[in-house]
This record gives structure tokens, C-alpha cells and sequence, in this order.
């Protein structure tokens, strides 16, 4: 399975300017196999240590964090030396020994030469927690679920995906319909990478549908393990409220929806608990469109989307045949599935702020405004190939962006203010617009 942070990860190694590097991401979406894949390809040698129930390192961190010491003390674990040059050091679930956190800063400050990695599936929540903390002396990355063209280079659809990198749209548009297919089944199996393995190999939705349910339950579980227990049932509830919020016209979260006279300070703890985790997405409204966006950023406005399309439709139940033939009952929700995949693709690409826009008056709502930090980008979301962009226009006639782009079923267009950029193609939207 190819991952594209391989290629972030092999920057990393060459950077002049390397700490040790910290990789944030839900549970199960890959990032220790991609350390270990990592270290693989490129390290003479590779030391894996977990540190989940692992009482000798927690001890061995106990004491003082002299890094000469720390080093002894991993040889002697790992049973073979350390080269600093040519291997790789993966803390795994760091989070449960927080004095290897704290190490980081003197790995940095004191012995710069070693390469480390670290993962942790609670990672962001012990950071938030005020863990002893190396602020400034680690780089992060962020890891996703399988984005769109990460899926077509899973099964074996290779050369589509160099297409779309190379922006081809006259041979794209004559392959579309491979193109729509791929992009029905990803809206089934989604980005987790231990369903699009198996699809890969097996085709078999049912297969597929099992293991999502598998890690639906094991989400289920960290939140009674893990959130403090006042939260726990706020957690549940948000987070089984999420498909009904994505169901409505308007996807603004409410409060409501959670429990009759719920309100904002009764769940917040809770949603930040699952942002946290990586397990939602919190998507603020903006009521205005200058940059950079997060200045015009309505903290009270926002909605929620969770980390993969595929665990949504589980959650739903919508069954593949559904899914696949586009069945009419399907309409109510298609909006919400095609919201949500463009919502997660468009997380995949970095340094991308993204919100939503609506006026004050509630008359005009563009979908996502994404802000590259050089140029504010309205972005429209169509499920088939309806065309009409009534606020889109609004928007443009009184912010002025550069370019506006639409996405849909529909095939690739440049006209003279907006883009019409298929669905399948979102993840391209930064080199489209330029």
C-alpha cells in the first residue's frame, strides 16, 4: 500500500533542520505501519519500541532523561547498537510514558544526530492535556485516513491516479466513468486502510462492511477507556448525532439534535475530546471572506464531519447496492456523503485552512471557503452534475476571489471566474486554481 506521507517522511529524513518527529492520526489509520514502512525503504535498521504496558520503559524514562543514558538503555532493550546515522527509532503509543514525550526536547537540544519518529492512536489528547510538552523542539505530521487518489493507487488503478496528478482533463474526461466507479466504491469502503486492503484483494463489500463495524466498536471502547467518565455519554451521543446532522439541509451543528435543550457548554469538553483524537473534523463558519480566513472565524457556527466516509455510510447502514446504483433513496443523504468525502480531501492536502460560508442573513451558503494562506477559495459542493451555483455568484460578486470552483459528477470546465473541477479531482484543487 502506497501512502503518500512516505514522501513527506523522506523530507524529513534529509531536512538540515530534522527533531525528532511526532505523527498525529485517529486510531487505525496507519501510522504505525507507515513508521515501520518507513524504516523499512530507507534505514539500514530499524528500533521499534511500544510503550503500552511496557513497564521497563517506563522506568528506564523514569529517572533523569540524559540522552547518553537513554540510548544505553534502548541498546540494551532492543538486544544491538544504535547507529545514529542509519536507524530509525519509533516510539510507539508514546503517550502512555508522557517522560518520553519530555525526552524529545533533550533528543533535539543534545543529540540531534539520532532519528526519531513517534505515534500515539491518543496522542492529541494527551498533548491538549499539558503533558510535559517540547514545544518548538519537534516536527509534526498529520496522518488521514487513504485520500481518494491514495484508494486508486491501493487497487491496482495506478495510472489514474498519475492522470489526475498530471492534470490531463481531455484524457481524464474519456476514462470518467472508471473515475465514477472508483469514487462510488471509495464512498463504500472509505480510507481506513485496513478496509481498502481488504478490498483490495477480496472485493467483497460484506468483508469490507465488517471491519468498519470492527473499528466503529473499537472507537466505541476508547471512549469508555480512555475520556474522562463525566464525558463518556456526551461523547456517544455527539458522536452518534453526527449522520442526522449531515442529513439536514442546512449542516450546521445543533445542539438540539444531541438531546432536547442541549446546549454549547454542555458539550463542548466532549467534542473537543473526539477533535482530539483526530475522530472528527470541526469545520467553522466565516462570515466574511478576507484573509486570512481564520480572523473572520464564527467559533459558535460550525459543523461536524467524522475522519472517513466509508465509517459514516457504516454508521448509517446504507447498504452498497444503494450506495453504487445511485438508488433514489438514497437522495436525502447523497449531499452528506459528497460533502463529507470532499470535506476529508480536502484535510489531506497541507497548510489548506478550510471552513464554510454563510451571510448574516442566512440567504447565501458556499459549502467550504479553503484559504491556502495566499488566496481565498469558494468551493461548491454538488452530488450529480446540477450545475447551478446561485450562491457561489453571491459570493463572488461581493468578495471578489480570484477563481471560485465547483464540484460535481460533472466533467472538468474552466470558464471565466469558476472551475468546474469533478469530484474525483478535488484533491487537485491547490494546482487547478494556482
Amino acid at each position: 500500500m502506497y501512502r503518500i506521507a512516505i514522501e513527506k517522511l523522506l523530507r524529513w529524513k534529509e531536512s538540515k533542520r530534522r527533531k525528532p518527529l511526532i505523527i498525529e492520526g485517529a486510531r487505525q489509520v496507519g501510522k504505525t505501519w507507515l513508521m515501520k514502512e518507513f524504516g523499512k525503504q530507507v534505514y539500514a535498521d530499524t528500533v521499534y519500541i511500544n510503550f503500552d504496558s511496557n513497564s521497563r520503559m517506563a522506568e528506564l524514562f523514569a529517572s533523569d532523561l540524559d540522552t547518553d543514558r537513554l540510548i544505553m538503555g534502548l541498546e540494551i532493550y532492543a538486544g544491538r547498537k544504535i547507529n545514529p546515522e542509519n536507524t530509525l527509532l519509533i516510539f510507539d503509543e508514546v503517550q502512555e510514558v508522557p517522560r518520553a514525550l519530555a525526552s524529545l526536547k533533550y533528543f533535539y537540544e543534545n543529540a540531534p544526530e539520532y532519528h526519531i519518529v513517534c505515534a500515539g492512536s491518543l496522542l492529541g489528547i494527551a498533548l491538549h492535556e499539558g503533558t510535559s510538552f517540547p514545544v518548538g523542539k519537534v516536527d509534526f505530521l498529520k496522518l488521514f485516513p487513504l485520500s481518494f487518489k491514495e484508494f486508486l493507487m491501493a487497487t491496482d488503478q495506478e495510472r489514474f491516479a498519475q492522470l489526475l496528478d498530471k492534470q490531463d482533463f481531455q484524457m481524464i474526461t474519456s476514462f470518467k466513468q472508471t473515475y465514477i466507479d472508483a469514487l462510488k466504491n471509495y464512498y463504500f469502503v472509505g480510507g481506513m486502510p485496513e478496509a481498502v486492503q481488504s478490498f483490495a484483494e477480496n472485493k467483497d463489500f460484506n468483508e469490507v462492511r465488517d471491519i468498519q463495524k470492527r473499528i466503529l466498536a473499537a472507537y466505541e471502547q476508547d471512549f469508555s477507556k480512555h475520556a474522562p467518565n463525566e464525558i463518556v455519554p456526551k461523547i456517544r451521543m455527539i458522536w452518534n448525532s453526527i449522520p442526522s446532522q449531515l442529513a439536514k439541509e442546512n449542516k450546521k451543528f445543533i445542539y438540539g439534535l444531541v438531546r432536547e435543550g442541549g446546549r454549547a457548554k454542555d458539550f463542548e469538553t466532549a467534542i473537543m475530546w473526539l477533535t482530539d483524537c483526530g475522530l472528527v473534523h470541526k469545520v467553522s463558519r466565516v462570515n466574511a471572506g478576507g484573509i486570512p480566513l481564520k480572523a473572520y472565524e464564527d467559533l459558535k457556527a460550525f459543523k461536524l464531519f467524522i475522519l472517513d466516509v466509508g465509517l459514516l455510510g457504516c454508521m448509517t447502514g446504507l447498504s452498497q447496492r444503494i450506495l453504487l446504483d445511485g438508488n433514489n433513496l438514497f437522495v436525502e443523504f447523497k449531499g452528506a456523503f459528497t460533502e463529507q468525502y470532499v470535506c476529508q480531501q480536502l484535510k489531506t492536502i497541507e497548510d489548506l485552512g478550510i471552513y464554510y460560508y454563510t451571510n448574516d442573513r442566512g440567504s447565501c451558503e458556499v459549502d467550504f471557503v479553503a484559504d491556502t494562506g495566499e488566496q481565498i477559495i469558494p468551493v461548491e459542493v454538488k452530488a450529480e452534475v446540477n450545475l447551478k451555483a446561485k450562491s457561489l455568484k453571491t459570493y463572488r460578486e461581493k468578495y471578489l476571489p480570484k477563481i471560485s470552483v465547483r464540484t460535481s459528477m460533472a466533467d472538468y470546465k474552466k470558464e471565466d471566474w469558476i472551475v468546474n473541477l469533478p469530484l474525483y479531482a478535488i484533491e487537485q484543487i491547490t494546482d487547478v486554481v494556482g
